[in-house]
């Protein structure tokens, strides 16, 4: 019940302190706008790129396989090959 009163209290709290708090009477042009947004976009995009690095490493560890994705290279060599038929 103790941690339930502490939640209660500091989401109160929170709510005070942001209904008093004074205005700023600050302008944002749309060019701020589009840097909060490119900003947040390129955060998004950073998150993603981790994720799937360390998805790759953690797949490799359980299936006892290297940790980097494989590239298609077979495609090419085929494509290749054919070409040395066809001469």
């Amino acid at each position: 019940m103790r941690g339930h009163n502490t939640l209660l209290t500091r989401v109160v709290a929170a709510m005070a302190l942001l209904g008093f708090a004074p205005s700023a009477f600050a302008y944002l042009d749309p060019s701020t706008g589009s840097m909060i947004l490119s900003a947040i976009v390129g955060v998004f995009a950073t998150l993603v790129l981790a994720i799937k690095t360390y998805w790759y490493k953690l797949k490799a560890f359980f299936s006892g396989r290297s940790g980097e994705p494989q590239a298609q290279d077979s495609v090419a060599e085929n494509t290749s090959e054919d070409r040395k038929d066809q001469a």
